[in-house]
């Protein structure tokens, strides 16, 4: 027992460092949309290219990669990804050199590709490591994590690309795509350096075997609550990613004052709620003890003030922040640890917010936008370990392939929500997301019944 445990404990270590990995790249990548709207004068349609190209990656490889990782297994599907997330962030520096819009959208794709074998492979891969009953929570914690890089990767980039673009430019006589052509690939250059190295690490580490091989009773094809998921999936990627990109225009358009910079510094927000909503999800859909429960609520709603204080930098901010916490800790109870009813709970509460973005004052749309993140949080990993449930691990490679297909709703619903912003103005965008976590509370308390 005392080695199976510490055999867990292993893989959700290597896993967790995984899931920081794509989360930072993903986040680094949507944040950069705006800075690209404003070097190469695109529209809101066009700028939301940089997520299409990112999330229809999913389509165009998830479903292979499924099929290669079930031949080569998890440890090196994992390497394979970490190799193109290098090469694609090298391909920074000649694409910002040209400098070249779809250049840069090539750089990305590669990019991302490296990242749907890193999530084909290590959402699976925590499924597998323990009961399928707490495998939503397993989930969660390594979501936690990734969502620990998701809200670094929007202050890095206020730093490292829109501050030091804006600086170049007003110091010098180069032109603002000519800034970006110094200043975007540094941080590309950095990750891909580091990911090398991460991926030279896992190949020489002995990490636990999962299997990929096993009975396969029939088509995964042929489980709805498989097929039902990965429309799930669809939607939430779509609409969180739409709504992250769309909040942080959306902000500087009822008020002009806000700097690039600014902004991209706001969005953290969206993303540390959901880092916060996954870090309560972690044990509260777990088997972990009930007082232990309450210590850790209250460990997290400390990380919650300095999350919120830190961004906004004022004690009041912080304050607003933890209670929107405990706002989100209140509908974790409402869920009563069970993965479908907090998703149901999580998406009726996403919707709320989204169609109160559209209609409450300037002032407020800030708070309001970014309170989505907190009830995103649970959603991919709630969702994706439904999606699975009841599946041999011989199965598992295969149904992750299917679902991350679906993650395409990232390069979608954002593009759809650009077209609806230039036509109709930017809050209508918000119209999107509420469609979307109405599918999901749907799946939560229907599709995701085994059949």
């Amino acid at each position: 027992m005392t080695q199976q445990k510490n055999t867990q404990v292993v893989g959700m270590a290597f896993m967790g460092m995984i899931f920081f990995i794509f989360g930072f790249v993903t986040t680094f990548n949507i944040t950069l949309a705006d800075k690209f709207k404003a070097v190469f004068d695109l529209t809101n349609w066009q700028a939301q290219l940089v997520n299409g190209a990112f999330f229809f990656t999913y389509f165009v490889l998830s479903f292979a990669s499924g099929s290669i990782i079930k031949k080569i297994g998890y440890k090196s599907g994992v390497i394979l990804g970490l190799v193109l997330v290098a090469i694609g962030s090298f391909l920074f520096f000649p694409a910002a050199k040209v400098p070249s819009f779809p250049f840069f959208l090539f750089a990305i794709f590669v990019m991302a590709s490296g990242v749907v074998f890193l999530q084909v492979a290590a959402n699976p891969y925590v499924t597998a490591l323990g009961p399928s009953q707490t495998a939503s929570g397993r989930l969660n914690l390594t979501q936690a994590l990734n969502s620990i890089a998701t809200t670094l990767a929007p202050l890095i980039a206020s730093i490292f690309v829109f501050k030091t673009v804006a600086e170049t430019a007003l110091n010098s006589a180069l032109t603002p795509a000519q800034a970006a052509a110094q200043s975007v690939p540094v941080p590309f250059i950095i990750i891909g350096i580091l990911v090398l190295i991460i991926a030279v690490v896992i190949y020489v580490l002995k990490l636990p075997t999962i299997s990929t091989t096993g009975e396969q009773k029939k088509s995964v094809w042929k489980y709805p609550h498989v097929i039902l998921g990965a429309l799930g999936i669809f939607f939430y990627v779509g609409a969180e990613v739409g709504s992250a990109a769309l909040i942080q225009r959306y902000v500087q358009e009822v008020d002009p004052t806000i700097t690039g910079t600014m902004a991209a510094k706001m969005i953290a927000l969206y993303w540390g709620g959901a880092m916060i909503g996954r870090f309560y999800a972690s044990f509260m859909l777990s088997d972990v003890e009930k007082n232990k429960k309450y210590l850790y609520s209250l460990l997290v709603l400390i990380l919650a003030f300095v999350v919120g204080w830190y961004i906004r930098g004022n004690v009041t901010d912080g304050l607003i922040f933890v209670g929107i916490a405990f706002v989100n800790y209140l509908a974790m109870l409402l869920g009563s640890g069970k993965a479908n009813k907090t998703l149901a709970v999580f998406a009726v509460i996403a919707a709320i917010l989204a169609l109160a973005t559209m209609m409450v004052p300037s002032n407020l749309i800030l708070w309001v936008g970014c309170s989505i993140g907190f009830f995103n949080s649970v959603m991919f990993p709630n969702i994706f370990a439904l999606g699975v449930d009841g599946l041999d691990k011989g199965e598992l490679s295969t149904a992750s392939g299917i679902i991350n297909t679906l993650i395409v709703g990232g390069a979608i619903v954002p593009v759809l929500m650009g077209a609806v912003a230039d036509n109709f103005g930017v809050k209508f965008a918000f119209i999107l997301p509420i469609i979307c976590y109405a599918y999901i509370a749907f799946f939560a308390l229907v599709g995701s019944k085994l059949r």
